[in-house]
């Protein structure tokens, strides 16, 4: 494993570290402690030094099993969780301060743990970036010993960068993959002048960036890949990074191509991730401990050909940007 320092945190985390949305198993299926553990374990096994996780996963049972995975385990582990989307309606004027308070509580007490390393609103409506008072309930809860920092996540560059306007705002959680690229553009220079950790999640596009599906894959009714295609139940991008299915599975064609010699794109995709410095590190998920070992499998690919390089750079602004780019 190699590692990162996460911005001015100053954590040096493992650069390929473990989210948690589907640890305790697939998405829609009820959660399994004895999965997540086997999956929480072999990632730290393997040197990873940084779980992110949010009070809604497994409507607090993913917290739960990543706080035990802490108490049980020698190595420091950093923990990232997130706060925010519990709130029904999920509007700007529902965020209060005394809310925000409760839910980072909660949080505490399903982690067992005394503080938290990063405390992240996780992808609040973007009026909410507009509210300085959401954002200086942190510092109190900082000062409070209950969280060391304060992290976003985001859903579009807009947000990012008004974010890290807030000086006790350290981390940025973006999405950022091959068909998701415009983060690497304005918003990382920015970053990297405040000295923001930048952590890629969705980095294999909900998987379409295996490589492992086609157009007769089936996903269970309560995986969001299948009911949130149109974004009928939060951001569309979330889901396959917001490119319509069939066309992401066109684009995938054209990576095979350019790698032949790979069964599982994945390593190639986080690989390719990892080629940017201003990235700290990158969260894929897994719902078994097999793909925690197939995600890793990026730390052993060395480079990319010229060709390979310019093939990708070809299928994202042909197939790819012109559909996404300016919405996220």
């Amino acid at each position: 494993m190699k590692y990162r320092k996460l911005g001015k945190t100053g954590y040096e985390i493992s650069e390929i570290s473990l989210g948690t949305w589907q640890v305790g198993g697939r998405w829609g299926e009820p959660f399994d402690h004895s999965n997540a553990d086997r999956i929480l374990n072999t990632a730290v096994d393997a040197g990873v030094n940084f779980i992110d996780t949010a009070d809604v996963y497994g409507d607090g049972e993913s917290e739960k099993a990543v706080g035990r995975l802490v108490k049980s385990r020698n190595e420091k582990i950093f923990v990232a969780t997130k706060c925010g989307r519990r709130l029904s309606p999920h509007t700007s004027e529902a965020y209060q301060p005394g809310v925000l308070r409760k839910f980072v509580e909660d949080s505490l007490k399903n982690t067992g743990l005394e503080t938290i390393d990063i405390i992240q609103l996780h992808c609040p409506p973007t009026q909410v970036y507009y509210r300085p008072e959401i954002f200086a309930l942190f510092d109190e809860l900082k000062k409070e010993g209950k969280i060391q920092h304060l992290g976003v996540s985001v859903e579009k560059v807009e947000e990012a960068l008004k974010a890290i306007e807030y000086p006790n705002v350290t981390t940025v959680q973006v999405i950022f993959n091959l068909f998701r690229q415009r983060p690497s553009q304005l918003f990382f220079k920015e970053a990297a002048k405040k000295d923001i950790g930048l952590i890629a999640r969705v980095p294999l596009a909900s998987g379409l960036l295996t490589g492992k599906f086609s157009g007769d894959s089936k996903f269970g009714r309560g995986d969001h890949r299948f009911f949130n295609r149109m974004g009928m139940f939060f951001d569309k991008g979330e889901t396959f990074s917001g490119i319509d299915y069939n066309t992401g599975l066109d684009a995938v064609e054209d990576l095979k191509k350019l790698f032949p010699e790979y069964e599982n794109l994945a390593p190639v995709a986080l690989k390719w991730i990892l080629m940017f410095s201003e990235v700290s590190c990158i969260i894929p998920g897994a719902s078994s401990p097999e793909q925690v070992l197939s995600n890793l499998k990026a730390l052993e690919v060395t480079s990319f050909t010229k060709v390979q390089l310019d093939g990708m750079n070809e299928l994202y602004e042909e197939k790819i940007k012109p559909l996404v780019h300016h919405l996220w």
